[in-house]
């Protein structure tokens, strides 16, 4: 067969998506839905698992058709998702007991704090790797099984399922056979076990769920079932959640190499090879994949709102039309922007782990406008990026010299300016910036022997490179004012 390729699917927070790679490793074919925020409470985010699902499927079978390729030329399907979003379903009917509950959601916190008095917080970050925090999927786990109907009594019968996005879609696409994740999702659960590579029984009895909700854990790299499409079996053979995904994407193979993404949140991930490294500085440490039975690992730093705040200013404030417009407003402030903005709409992730931190804009005057409020909510990415740098580095004990990036709003230059600026590091942007379904094609294409890693670093070309302007001056005075506004937003919910 001259004509190979792989699809990727890539089921994000906003949207679901579906890529065709060839065998040179480039895109020939994207598809894109959006999903429907929904918002039921306060500080609550959901989505509809079957809108998810409907979504991902439409879009895996549209860019079939797009990319004008032959159900039988496809040698592999990869699948990359928005991690931590967690979804229970009763396996006999195949239907959700509830919405998925996504990673931004804020409702457990309570529940979080009541681990925190029962002892556990050392216990969590010895075994997972994490922090207490309603961001990960176990207390979300807990709050269906205790807030839905029936739902504990059926979870002890062993009447339900529990899955990450990743799990929910393929349990679907093998029609209902194949209950699995991969090492990485499992590792962002906070009920996993990154040394053993097991369920930990301590954090489940804590939490009260059943072991028989949660799915087998199989390597990053590795064949986890079929799916059918017009008579053809074709292989699901790779899995990672998205920041993993990316760091393979960005082909940090090695140990110290590192990235930064910016999609609905910011996630920098440095390579740590097979140690487990734990942080000192408020930073996760995670599975990054498991390929070649070896386990490889990654410090993480994570910060829950930055394409989101965009979106905010375009759907919330409504002063912007669209993403690309914010360089263009943005770029019309002149001088030193007096405006700061913490976007903490969901909290404060690392390296602060504040759940009642909220956002807040400090600075304002009489002659503040529109531009001044986009151009710092923009900056407030680059801002919190250097927050996850300097404890990576505390950490890592060594200072980077460059940071690849990507996702959307790596694309605006005016951004990647000033993220290189304050940083004090070269910012190097790859002319693919959709890294995040490259590295779960990567995968899936490396375990059916398409590719090599070699190949894959052979694929990778850079689009432009942002060097350092700012003194040390500058540079040091603008990070004292974001520091201070950090502080002011801490702790606003009693």
């Amino acid at each position: 067969m001259t004509n190979k390729f792989i699809i990727a699917l890539d089921q994000g927070t906003t949207s679901s998506r579906a890529v065709v790679v060839n065998i040179k490793g480039e895109i020939i074919a994207i598809e894109q839905q959006e999903i429907e925020q929904i918002f039921p409470e306060s500080g609550w985010v959901e989505h509809c698992p079957i809108a998810i699902l409907e979504t991902q499927l439409s879009t895996l079978k549209k860019v079939i058709k797009k990319a004008e390729i032959h159900p039988k030329e496809i040698v592999g399907i990869g699948i990359t998702n928005q991690r931590e979003t967690t979804v229970v379903w009763n396996k006999n009917t195949g239907k959700p007991i509830y919405n998925a509950i996504v990673w931004q959601d804020k409702r457990t916190a309570n529940s979080c704090e009541n681990l925190k008095k029962k002892g556990l917080e050392n216990h969590i970050k010895q075994t997972t790797g994490l922090v207490i925090d309603s961001y990960f999927s176990a207390t979300k786990i807990n709050w269906i099984l205790e807030n839905v109907e029936n739902a504990r009594e059926e979870a002890e019968k062993g009447k339900l399922l529990f899955g990450t996005i990743d799990t929910w879609l393929l349990w679907n696409l093998t029609d209902k056979k194949i209950h699995a994740t991969d090492y990485s999702n499992a590792s962002r659960t906070m009920l996993f076990d990154i040394k053993n590579l097991c369920w930990d029984e301590k954090i489940l009895t804590a939490l009260t769920i059943p072991k028989s909700m949660l799915p087998k854990v199989n390597p990053s790299s590795f064949h986890f079932g079929n799916y059918k499409i017009d008579g053809f079996k074709i292989p699901i053979t790779g899995i990672a959640g998205d920041q993993q995904a990316a760091l393979f994407g960005q082909t940090c193979f090695k140990k110290g190499e590192a990235k930064n993404t910016y999609g609905t949140g910011c996630f920098m991930l440095m390579n740590t090879g097979n140690d487990i490294q734990f942080s000192k500085s408020g930073l996760l440490t995670t599975i990054a994949w498991g390929i070649d039975n070896k386990i490889f690992y990654a410090l993480e730093g994570s910060v829950f709102i930055a394409g989101a705040a965009i979106q905010w200013l375009r759907d919330g404030l409504k002063i912007i039309s669209s993403a690309e417009e914010s360089e263009i407003f943005a770029s019309e402030v002149e001088g030193e922007n007096p405006v700061i903005v913490v976007p903490a709409f969901a909290g404060l992730g690392a390296p602060y782990w504040d759940m009642y931190a909220r956002g807040a804009i400090f600075g304002l005057t009489r002659d503040t406008g529109k531009n001044h409020l986009i151009k710092a909510t923009l900056q407030s990415l680059a801002y919190q990026t250097k927050d996850l740098l300097i404890a990576m580095q505390n950490d890592a004990e060594t200072k980077l010299t460059s940071l690849k990036v990507d996702g959307g709003a790596s694309n605006n230059d005016l951004l990647m300016q000033f993220q290189s600026d304050i940083l004090d590091c070269i910012v190097e942007r790859p002319k693919i910036t959709e890294t995040t379904v490259l590295g779960a094609a990567y995968l899936a294409g490396i375990y059916v022997g398409l590719w090599s890693k070699e190949d894959i670093l052979s694929f990778r070309k850079i689009d432009k490179e942002f060097s350092p302007t700012f003194s040390s001056e500058k540079r040091e005075k603008l990070y004292k004012k974001w520091l201070k506004a950090v502080e002011r937003s801490k702790d606003w919910i009693d």
